[in-house]
């Protein structure tokens, strides 16, 4: 079942890496190390990998935009893990900036402030001072900046005490 498998060419892997590609966004240095696992060597790779993106199938912008969009809206990320994230995909700061950039600020308010109170309700029986500290790191662990995730945390701790 792990028997040694033969290389690639340089052409069936440029096919496989295509229809990758075609398939899903993909980042360059992904699809340089896929490139490698299958046996070619690096010029190889690098040619391969040049002909992906002169036929248009690997775009660091465009993929640098899919990842943020789906990071923040199916994953709940905040710009800081995002960017993070694409840096060690090997995808350029400033083109991660930018794509960044894309996002909404209001929406993004909004999406800390759903993520932060569905946390109060796991975390908000305990002392007040307990329960902020918990919020603030899990908007850390999520990516989110520490003074936007304290503005948020006043709002849903305000509101929730008003609710009762």
């Amino acid at each position: 079942m792990n028997s040694p498998k033969r290389p690639l060419t340089a052409s069936q892997a440029l096919s496989r890496a295509a229809a990758l590609c075609s398939r899903s966004e993909q980042a360059p240095a992904d699809i340089r190390q896929k490139l490698l696992s299958w046996g070619l060597s690096v010029n190889d790779a690098s040619q391969v990998l040049n002909q992906l993106t002169e036929q248009g199938f690997i775009d660091e912008e465009r993929y640098a935009r899919a990842f943020v969009n789906d990071r923040f809206t199916f994953n709940g990320w905040g710009k800081i893990k995002i960017a993070y994230q694409l840096r060690i995909k090997g995808i350029p700061a400033e083109t991660a900036q930018e794509a960044l950039a894309l996002i909404d600020e209001q929406e993004y308010r909004d999406r800390l402030v759903e993520l932060l109170r569905a946390k109060w309700r796991t975390v908000g029986n305990r002392e007040q001072a307990a329960a902020i500290a918990a919020m603030m790191r899990f908007a850390a662990s999520r990516g989110f900046e520490a003074s936007l995730a304290s503005q948020c945390i006043k709002e849903v701790t305000r509101v929730d005490a008003q609710d009762d």
